[in-house]
């Protein structure tokens, strides 16, 4: 069965200024990305989203977009990308880029036009409003980086709305002259042929009409950050923003069906079930894949976990495709949240759930969040709020590659510290390691690709009891078992009677445990593929 790339597929994230630098300022390039695209097909990924490359002053590190249709110096130039874009497809990876197109930079030209004066053309580009009576700003609404979510513009007499950062006011999505601006950048960047975009903050293009105040949220606790004192009733998820999604699929499908190849649209989305759904499109087509973030703040528990995923598939209209995520640029990493060797256990659940997972560089290799010492800091988050452990800089720290000076990832200090164990846990070293993590995703990636019942076949749930959760992948005459067991005690699996002749393929451990008497004993931390092919 021919299917889309983006839904067989694995997709791997790299956030360019921790990837690889080439030119010794400490900060990785679009060059360095490219020297690395054979260790990225040896991994066995399909296809790389690089985060915001941009032209940035860079006071949210590329989400502050001052240009759309160029790359900023810190990266390289255009050229430098069309060449990765060309070797990235020799290697047959495809290349998603990630558009921001909630807020620009308050040094977007627009954005300087829009402030210039009240009666200038691109004045309505962005949502500028009058104080309330008696001075202030115009509603409730907080910036996701606390504080509030309005800036006042001595010049003009006016507030600007920034979700964020002060210096990322939001576009007006309702203005028609946005949304073709910016269907342009969508179209500059396909006609150079990228496979596609993961779409920022998605949710929030749209906002309330009439910017009524949002209401106070009844179980705010401080710690959690300032910007959840209120629910983001009227800030974000209106309905109009579909209708947005709806115009940029078209666009994309559009330049697959003139057999130029797929192109994919991912959207960051962090909502209920229930809500996260609608972004498929019901009515009219939505993005390929809403991220699905459910694994990153679940309770790690079998029984749980099993309820976590039955409700999502049973969630998904009809045609949707699941998608899986474990970590990001902006969420602790998983070897943080699980520790060691749980993390290998969801390595194996990531690549064995039906849909297309998102690995995050460094992920393969264990990484977890690294210290970041006070006068390191460089996220605005936790320079905003610090202390409450919302910065983003411990999951963002450089590539290690390999034992040299600075773990090879530059010729000059990174601009953010390394993880402390770098000297061992690093790829070169990894690679060689025939029980590391790295070796582990190599092998796992490697199964997917092997067996079709892991990348496009069906799924369903095994009895299983205490902390094993088992599932079975299957597609055409292929059945395979999965086994994992969460808990730090051997666990007993009852194989059902079809799979009693199952063969392991692959364990997160070093060795293969065989099916004994009807039963696969599996250790503590460990999970397992079975096959009951001869």
């Amino acid at each position: 069965m021919t299917v889309p790339w983006w839904q067989s597929g694995v997709i791997y994230q790299i956030y360019p200024r921790s990837f690889q630098d080439t030119n010794g300022d400490g900060v990785g390039d679009l060059k360095g990305i490219t020297r690395r695209l054979g260790y990225l097909a040896e991994l066995g990924i399909d296809a790389i989203w690089i985060s915001p490359i941009y032209p940035s002053p860079m006071a949210d590190f590329g989400y502050d977009v001052s240009d759309y249709t160029g790359v900023d110096p810190r990266f390289g130039t255009l050229a430098d990308f069309d060449d990765l874009l060309a070797q990235a497809h020799a290697h047959g990876l495809k290349v998603l880029l990630d558009f921001v197109p909630n807020h620009t930079s308050d040094q977007h030209p627009w954005f300087l036009e829009s402030r210039s004066s009240r009666s200038n053309p691109k004045r309505d580009w962005y949502l500028w409003r009058d104080p309330v009576p008696g001075g202030g700003p115009p509603n409730n609404w907080i910036s996701d980086f606390g504080g509030p979510a309005w800036e006042w513009d001595e010049a003009s007499g006016q507030y600007y709305y920034h979700a964020f950062l002060k210096q990322q006011p939001d576009l007006n999505w309702r203005n028609p002259a946005v949304r073709a601006a910016m269907q342009d950048v969508l179209r500059f960047w396909l006609d150079r042929g990228v496979d596609g975009f993961r779409i920022d903050v998605l949710w929030h293009l749209i906002k309330a009409a009439d910017f009524p105040d949002n209401p106070s949220n009844p179980a705010y606790r401080p710690e959690l950050g300032e910007m959840h004192r209120v629910l983001q009733q009227h800030s974000t998820d209106q309905p109009e923003v579909h209708g947005i999604a709806a115009e940029m699929r078209a666009l994309a499908d559009g330049y697959g069906a003139t057999g130029q190849g797929e192109r994919a649209l991912i959207g960051e989305i962090y909502l209920p079930i229930d809500r996260l759904m609608a972004y498929y499109g019901v009515e009219q087509a939505g993005v390929h894949l809403p991220f699905n973030f459910q694994l990153v703040e679940a309770l790690w528990q079998a029984r749980s976990l099993a309820a976590l995923i039955a409700g999502y598939e049973a969630a998904l209209p009809q045609g949707g495709w699941p998608n899986w995520v474990l970590g990001n640029h902006d969420r602790p990493r998983v070897a943080t949240r699980r520790g060691q060797a749980q993390a290998r256990v969801a390595a194996m659940l990531l690549l064995t759930l039906r849909g297309t997972p998102t690995l995050y560089y460094g992920d393969e290799l264990g990484l977890g969040d690294v210290e970041i010492p006070p006068g390191h800091v460089q996220d605005p988050r936790e320079l905003r709020e610090p202390g409450k452990g919302l910065g983003r800089d411990p999951v963002r720290t450089p590539m290690p590659w390999n034992a040299s000076e600075h773990a090879g990832f530059s010729t000059a200090a990174p601009w953010l510290p390394l993880n402390a164990d770098w000297p061992d846990r690093n790829v070169a070293h990894m690679a060689a390691e025939s029980g590391s993590m790295l070796t582990l995703h190599r092998r796992l990636l490697a199964l997917r690709r092997a067996h079709p019942a892991l990348a496009l076949g069906d799924f369903a749930f095994l009895e299983a009891e205490n902390d094993v959760l088992a599932y079975e992948r299957s597609y055409g005459e292929e059945r395979l078992v999965v086994a994992l067991n969460l808990g730090a005690m051997t666990q007993r699996f009852e194989m059902p009677v079809w799979a009693l002749d199952g063969r392991p393929l692959l364990s997160t451990l070093a060795d293969l445990t065989p099916v004994q008497d009807g039963a696969l004993l599996l250790r503590p931390d460990e999970g397992v593929i079975l096959t009951l092919a001869d």
